[in-house]
């Protein structure tokens, strides 16, 4: 990873967490590089279930893309530039993983604006600090939300209300975007970790692979009409029907006691 860009494992989480609170968390090819690392990280690693992404400090999850980068690459070096050019060939965002088999939770400490909120969108959970506000102003700045942003937020909150927000550049608090559907939990900020914590002792309740099937059948099936959606086989479903934990749930159920997942 970079220095940008902090990565812990614990009790199968991967905790991501955006280090540029100097610049509100914001994006330039380090960043981007070290979070398609971390990306990279869970996707493989056998013993990371569940990921969370955060921003540094409280106020700002991500502002999205660094402007003041944009600015400089314009007087920066030939070396500068290939190196910049170098990194971003090397990454994938989460925005382009379209069917990334772990559960994602977006941890907003903050200010989620531009790439940020496409970030966060390109999650399965957002849970969010009273605090945060959520925007994509790209057009007030000549730009435009090309990360998926003007893609993805008409498809969870409506057309009226996405294009509302989206052709003002207008911020909506983290209780509308609550209202709207946008987030799952509003809270303290103080008690922002804790809630997020609750969400990953319910799901660590579930079996990894179930997780990751049911989330492969709900956002592939987006894509289909209904009847294909449920005939259509899903490589996630076969591995969760061949593993152990299949057959570990419903025995737990009969003991009375907590299943003990093994992931496999």
């Amino acid at each position: 990873m970079t220095d940008v860009v902090k990565f812990d494992i614990s009790d199968y989480v991967a905790t991501i967490t955006i280090n540029r609170p100097e610049a509100m968390n914001s994006m330039n090819p380090e960043v981007r590089l070290g979070l398609s690392q971390a990306l990279d990280e869970v996707e493989q690693n056998k013993d990371i279930w569940i990921a969370v992404i955060t921003g540094e400090g409280e106020k700002s999850f991500s502002a999205g893309a660094d402007l003041k980068h944009f600015a400089k690459e314009k007087d920066a070096t030939k070396d500068q530039k290939k190196s910049w050019k170098k990194m971003l060939a090397q990454t994938i965002p989460l925005t382009e993983r379209w069917y990334f088999p772990k559960p994602i939770i977006a941890q907003v400490n903050g200010f989620a604006l531009g790439g940020g909120l496409e970030l966060a969108l390109a999650c399965d959970i957002i849970v969010a600090a009273e605090h945060a506000e959520f925007g994509l102003p790209e057009p007030r700045r000549g730009l435009i939300a090309g990360g998926g942003g003007v893609h993805r937020l008409p498809r969870m909150i409506g057309l009226k209300q996405a294009m509302g927000y989206m052709l003002t550049g207008r911020h909506m608090s983290a209780n509308r975007a609550f209202e709207l559907g946008l987030v799952n939990e509003v809270v303290k900020s103080s008690n922002l970790e804790e809630a997020v914590n609750k969400w990953i002792i319910d799901i660590k309740k579930c079996s990894p692979l179930s997780i990751r099937a049911t989330k492969e059948a709900a956002m592939r099936g987006l894509d289909m009409p209904l009847a294909q959606a449920y005939h259509m086989h899903y490589d996630s479903e076969r591995t969760r029907a061949q593993g152990s934990d299949t057959k570990e749930g419903p025995k737990a159920f009969a003991e009375k006691r907590e299943p003990i997942w093994s992931g496999e």
